[in-house]
């Protein structure tokens, strides 16, 4: 399974982003999928993660109301919408598959990602 972000980019402080992870390869099943992220000298952690039916989300403190994890209609597709933008959000972008977890170890999917720059 290749997973694919896109979508980040530079934007101010308190506007929006949309980012876009499609997965290709063996996806004949349905993921749990992941947003993580990590900053410049800071380790990888935890955005938020959707379950396979979408049912289910869960986000990391610091980005709970102001982004949105959900799934498109393609299976496999998952989108992170991101508002209210801070500078501490500054970050690459990382999406993965096949978890729905805040450990990154429980992912076995990742792809490459898409850096994310807020600037103040």
């Amino acid at each position: 399974v290749q997973l694919q972000a896109s979508g980040g980019g530079l934007v101010q402080a308190g506007g929006s982003l949309r980012l876009s992870c499609a997965a290709s390869g063996r996806t004949g099943s349905t993921y749990a999928m992941g947003w993580f992220r990590q900053a410049p000298g800071k380790e990888r952690e935890f955005v938020a993660a959707i379950s396979w039916s979408g049912g289910s989300r869960y986000y990391a403190d610091s980005v709970k109301g102001r982004f949105t994890i959900s799934r498109g209609n393609s299976k496999n597709t998952v989108y992170l919408q991101m508002s209210s933008l801070k500078p501490e959000d500054t970050a690459v972008y990382y999406c993965a598959a096949d978890s729905y977890s805040v450990t990154s170890s429980e992912y076995d999917y990742w792809g490459p990602g898409t850096l994310v720059t807020v600037s103040s």
